[in-house]
């Protein structure tokens, strides 16, 4: 019995958004609410754009490829998930990049006019082994929630002292 819920057509209703989401976010905002992190060795919300420009410019469309691909060999290059400087790029600079560059990826994918059978391909992830297309699809909607979730949360963690008794009723900074 096959319990998958994909659908390509939800993933990329949230990867169609997210470019708004982000922009409602962030464009326009303090420095408070975008330059600042949780602690060493956290992402400000501004970190956390750069990282979703380079994975929009050298991750998805990629390893999309990859597995829709004749190619003998279907592994998967290593990301870096994190430039080693982040590229000295203003907020709205970085949100217009990152609109463009999903903008296009998005048209890319829907050139490719996916098969249920292609979903089913696979490549091999250099840490994971065997994934499919729709895992990898998945994975780029997810990721996109989960790092306006963290978006979120590094922002609250910047008026965690502020709110006095209602962090307790607060749980986007109960675990900060």
């Amino acid at each position: 019995m096959n319990n998958s819920v994909f659908s390509l057509k939800n993933c990329i209703e949230i990867l169609h958004s997210t470019p708004a989401v982000l922009a409602a976010l962030l464009k326009g905002k303090s420095d408070i609410w975008t330059m600042k992190n949780e602690g060493e060795n956290t992402w400000s919300p501004i970190m956390v754009l750069n990282h979703l420009v380079l994975a929009e410019r050298d991750n998805w469309i990629p390893r999309i490829e990859i597995i829709l691909s004749d190619s003998i060999d279907k592994t998967y290059k290593t990301f870096e998930r994190q430039s080693e400087t982040f590229e000295k790029k203003s907020m709205d600079e970085l949100l217009r990049e990152f609109s463009t560059i999903r903008a296009e990826n998005l048209n890319i994918l829907n050139s490719k006019r996916i098969s249920n059978d292609d979903l089913n391909k696979t490549a091999v992830h250099p840490a994971f082994g065997k994934v499919t297309l729709s895992q990898q699809i998945s994975t780029w909607s997810l990721h996109d929630l989960g790092h306006i979730a963290q978006i979120c949360r590094v922002m609250a963690f910047q008026y965690k002292n502020e709110i006095g008794p209602w962090s307790e009723y607060l749980s986007i900074v109960k675990h900060t």
